[in-house]
This record gives structure tokens, sequence and C-alpha cells, in this order.
């Protein structure tokens, strides 16, 4: 059964750091696409970072290049995405994606807020 539970989220000042979590089961990273996306109030759903397994390319959305890193530890089953100098308009409920090889079937975790405001 595949399972996607992200943690990390919460609140932080502008310019502050955060790292998200996404702790998965029932696959293997090694299988998969994998993404994390973003969701603010009253706007559609976006996609933030992609990674294509571990030591796979990466690639960001502009807005948040330069400033995120997304990550695997294959080891821990785990996905991070590393937030730094954050902005208010990055905030957001925040979700892991998996896209799982070779039938591409989807799945995403729960969601975790993220609030950056002073």
């Amino acid at each position: 059964q595949v399972q996607l539970v992200e943690s990390g989220g919460g609140l932080v000042q502008p310019g502050g750091s955060l790292k998200l979590s996404c702790a998965v089961s029932g696959f293997t990273f090694s299988r998969a696409i994998m993404r994390w996306h973003r969701q603010a109030p009253g706007k559609e759903r976006e996609l933030v970072a992609t990674i294509t397994g571990p030591g796979g390319s990466r690639s960001y959305s502009d807005s948040v290049k330069g400033r995120f890193t997304i990550s695997i530890d294959n080891g821990k089953n785990t996905m991070y995405l590393q937030m730094n100098s954050l902005k208010p308009e990055d905030t957001a409920v925040y979700y892991c994606h998996a896209q799982i090889l070779p039938r591409s079937d989807r799945y995403w975790g729960q969601g975790t807020q993220v609030t950056v405001s002073s």
C-alpha cells in the first residue's frame, strides 16, 4: 500500500527557512518521479519541484528556483524540500506527489501548511 506523509510545515518569518519531509512507503524511489506541489488559498495547485529518483535530475518552478532544494534520502525512504529565503507568497499547503513507474500510478500526501508572515 502506497503512503506519503508530509511533515515540517509551520509559521516562519519572511527570510526564514523550513525543511519539509515526505515519508513514503509501498514503493521505491528508483521507480518513481517525485514532486512537490503547493496550493495557496483561492489559487490552483502548482508544481514547485521535481526529482527523478535518487541522484536524478531536478527541476524547479521559476518562483522558487535558487531558494528551494528538493532531495531524496533513499535509506530513510524520505523526500525533502529545503526552503530558504521564504517570502509571504510562499504561503500555501505543500503536497508531495509520487508518479510510480512504469504504469504512472499517482499518489498524493495529505499536505502540510506553510505560513510565511511577520
